[in-house]
């Protein structure tokens, strides 16, 4: 008689232990173990235990192929959560690791494979081939394509997250919290207007201030008592929550109204536009992709967008400030242009409809559109194609986390026709749609890698640019770690060009993903190592960098609302000299709309109570060794980045920790 002896981890999670019956069978090449109730005396798979257990085989199996577990109801049906199995072979000491990190619902049955990381053409056992076969099998009855919209990215079948395998639901200490933060602040917020409602009138931009209560931040304050200075405002556009959309300015756009001498107070010393725009230090805002968008009816009242031009210089004393606003992209003989020699409160007025637009632009397009509903079409693809036991897969699964559910709330919370954005956003309900089909049609893959991203903005020497530095060293830091990490699977581009898993992933990727994206730039075969090594770190990079940069410090922006307004409510001025403080109160946000923003931005912003921080994991797919010593260099790079960013943001009035690697999240989750 073999005896075995086997570890099984519970899960961590409210509700992942189960007081069902377990049973196990190790399936060997040579055969199968008795099948064998799990049973200790006292209670077995509690919470977060790890029981130890005997597992019996009359004759030896040799090397073992699978772990079966089967999980069958005692009195009531009590899901579980496994974590991972681990056996002891009895003629060795090593223990093999068998990763499970699934949910057994009902009466079931589940094979688990050792952790060791294999391609398809590793693999030559035919148990084993059948085990990946039916695997993909599965998943793909379980997660399928669905065109939430046409002319953006396809999405996962869910209607709401209810609808989804819970697999990739949301723990219940995350649900919970997810639920409660939002009813907090949005309770908050009533009382804030209530309290308003029995004061006096919405009238002054100090009034703003009155539901500045326990929902702040230091940069928020910050915001509060500097939004009006032309170098914050640039400052912003650098380093806010929109910092992919400034780009050099080589030659005066043919529809901005502006001249040379407009603009020569703001030059420095004796130099001119021409100069400086020949030396690079001309820069441009343009939000024509907001042109033409429909405009949102809020309670019977019409909201106003515009589509903005804002050219920027980069001053030697001052830094980046604007110069010159242009509200309207095709302008008449009476166009007005904004500069900063006119009437205060004019200049004033350009400048928040310049931040109007940022807000419009960064929540649908820079955070909804270019990170979540581009991750979600890679974390599709993948739980389609790719077994467990694949190395893109092992490489990937940490940093799709919750990604399905946060993004299903979106769907049917915030962009839905009666959703959060329909109640408060000047584009809610159809303009939010037709303004993500513009940049849609226009999305490249280039677009999607940093490095190329800013030098096609011409902003590669653009100064105190954080974000553009930070991403870099993290782009560099995860295509570094991606690479190594490709080496140890594939020892030539031959090898990826084989692999038809890998091929029927990249295929799903770009027919059924991104459809009707003829200028998109994404092969629909992977034939090289660099190429897959790239592909891998625009996922891994916007699944984590590049939504902390966008969405982390969206209430730090936002919460000040005079400073990025969710809303318009008249339209932009006519008259330069007729704008006044009334006027101003008139157009911003009302009672109601800004409380609604600064819960929303305050709701999403936050720093998740459990955020897993990038390179992080609490699950270990990659059990071989040579695997795990480069994870713990990956991570020993991250710190050694963290430590650089620390001291150059020591002594800064005005930091930039959103880059942080301690601060980003390993997957969207929020």
């Amino acid at each position: 008689m073999e005896v075995y002896t086997v570890t099984v981890a519970t899960g961590t999670s409210q509700y992942a232990g189960t007081n069902n019956y377990v049973f196990m069978t190790l399936v060997g090449e040579d055969g199968e173990s008795e099948r064998t109730l799990l049973d200790n005396p006292g209670l077995d798979f509690c919470r977060g235990a790890v029981d130890r257990y005997q597992v019996s085989s009359p004759a030896p199996l040799g090397p073992l192929l699978l772990v079966r577990l089967e999980k069958q109801r005692f009195w009531v049906e009590d899901n579980w959560f496994c974590r991972y199995v681990t056996v002891k072979l009895p003629t060795q000491e090593e223990e093999l690791v068998f990763p499970c990190y699934r949910w057994l619902i009902g009466d079931v049955q589940l094979e688990i494979r050792e952790g060791t990381a294999k391609t398809l053409m590793d693999e030559s056992i035919p148990a084993l081939l059948t085990h990946r076969k039916e695997e993909l099998q599965e998943r793909q009855r379980l997660y399928r394509w669905l065109t939430w919209a046409e002319g953006i990215p396809r999405c996962i079948d869910a209607k709401t997250e209810a609808d989804l395998p819970q697999d990739v639901r949301f723990d219940n200490e995350k649900r919970s919290d997810f639920e409660h933060s939002l009813q907090y602040a949005l309770l908050e917020l009533s009382l804030k207007k209530l309290a308003i409602r029995f004061g006096k009138s919405w009238d002054d931009l100090d009034d703003f201030k009155r539901i500045f209560w326990s929902l702040r931040s230091p940069i928020a304050e910050y915001c509060m008592n500097h939004w009006r200075e032309d170098w914050f405002f640039g400052y912003q556009c650098l380093n806010g929550s929109n910092p992919r959309m400034i780009q050099k300015c080589s030659k005066i756009p043919e529809n901005l109204l502006v001249t040379a001498d407009m603009v020569q107070s703001s030059m420095s010393g004796r130099s001119t536009l021409d100069k400086e725009m020949k030396a690079g230090n001309i820069f441009l805002l343009d939000y024509a992709i907001m042109d033409g968008v429909p405009t949102n009816t809020i309670k019977g009242i019409p909201q106003y967008i515009a589509a903005p031009l804002c050219l920027l210089y980069q001053h030697p004393d001052e830094g980046l400030i604007p110069i010159a606003i242009q509200l309207d992209q095709t302008p008449g003989p009476d166009a007005l242009v904004f500069l900063p020699s006119d009437p205060p409160l004019a200049w004033m007025l350009a400048k928040m409809w310049v931040r109007h637009a940022e807000f419009q632009v960064f929540q649908v397009l820079s955070h909804l559109l270019r990170t979540h509903l581009v991750v979600e079409v890679f974390c599709v693809a993948t739980l389609r194609q790719l077994p467990a036991v694949h190395p893109v897969y092992k490489l990937l699964a940490p940093h799709l986390r919750y990604t399905l559910e946060i993004n299903s709330r979106g769907r049917s919370q915030l962009i839905s026709a009666d959703g959060i954005f329909k109640q408060v956003a000047s584009i809610g309900g159809d303009g939010l749609l037709v303004l993500a089909q513009r940049e849609y049609r226009v999305l490249t893959y280039r677009s999607l890698q940093p490095p190329l991203d800013f030098l096609d903005r011409g902003v590669t020497r653009l100064p105190d640019y954080h974000y553009r530095e930070h991403s870099l060293l993290l782009w560099d830091a995860i295509h570094s770690f991606v690479t190594s990490m490709l080496g140890l699977y594939y020892s030539s581009d031959l090898e990826v060009q084989a692999d038809l898993e890998l091929q029927a992933w990249i295929t799903d990727v770009s027919q059924e993903g991104f459809t009707d994206l003829p200028n998109f730039g994404l092969s629909s075969k992977l034939s090289s190592r660099d190429e897959l090594s790239t592909l891998l770190t625009v996922v891994i990079f916007h699944s984590t960098v590049q939504h902390a940069a966008t969405n982390n410090g969206q209430f730090d922006w936002c919460a000040w609302v005079p400073n990025t307004p969710c809303t318009m409510r008249q339209p932009p001025p006519a008259d330069k000299d007729a704008v006044t403080m009334e006027t101003i109160m008139a157009t911003l946000p009302d009672v109601s709309q800004s409380c609604v923003q600064m819960a929303i931005t305050w709701h999403l912003g936050r720093r998740q109570p459990d955020a897993i921080p990038l390179g992080q994991s609490s699950e270990e797919h990659f059990s071989e060794p040579r695997a795990r010593r480069l994870i713990d260099g990956f991570r020993d790079e991250l710190r050694r980045i963290e430590e650089h960013i620390q001291q150059q943001n020591q002594g800064l009035e005005l930091q930039y920790l959103f880059l942080l690697p301690s601060r980003i999240e390993n997957s969207i989750t929020i």
